[in-house]
């Protein structure tokens, strides 16, 4: 049974650098895409980043556009954050979706979730 566990958030300064590992277990990854979604206070859960299975596609949200990499080595996916602003402050959670579609989704719809990890942006 697929289990996700995520870790490395904290607090950091804006401007400041954080990366965000999911570490899977139970189960191989290579049928899954996997999904980096966040829940900042008093908003509702919105999708980050998606990785795809087989051809790694990515998929971002425009509000982290060019500042968020998602990447994957072996059974951990990772979420590296540069230019850190105050609106990133939320719980971060990783997804896994076992994989109907070629491409992942930035959708709310995936099977198996982590417990979350907090980021606080703030000076």
């Amino acid at each position: 049974q697929l289990q996700l566990v995520e870790s490395g958030g904290g607090l950091v300064q804006p401007g400041g650098s954080l990366t965000l590992s999911c570490a899977a277990s139970g189960a191989t990854l290579n049928y899954y895409h996997i999904g980096w979604f966040r829940q900042a206070p008093g908003k509702e859960r919105e999708g980050v980043s998606c990785i795809s299975r087989g051809d790694g596609t990515t998929s971002y949200a425009d509000a982290v556009k060019g500042r968020f990499t998602i990447s994957r080595e072996q059974n951990t996916i990772y979420l590296h954050m540069n230019n850190l602003k105050s609106e990133d402050t939320a719980v971060y959670f990783c997804a896994a979706d076992f994989a109907l579609l070629r491409h992942c989704v930035l959708s709310p719809q995936y099977g198996t979730w982590g417990q979350g990890t907090h980021v606080t942006v703030s000076s």
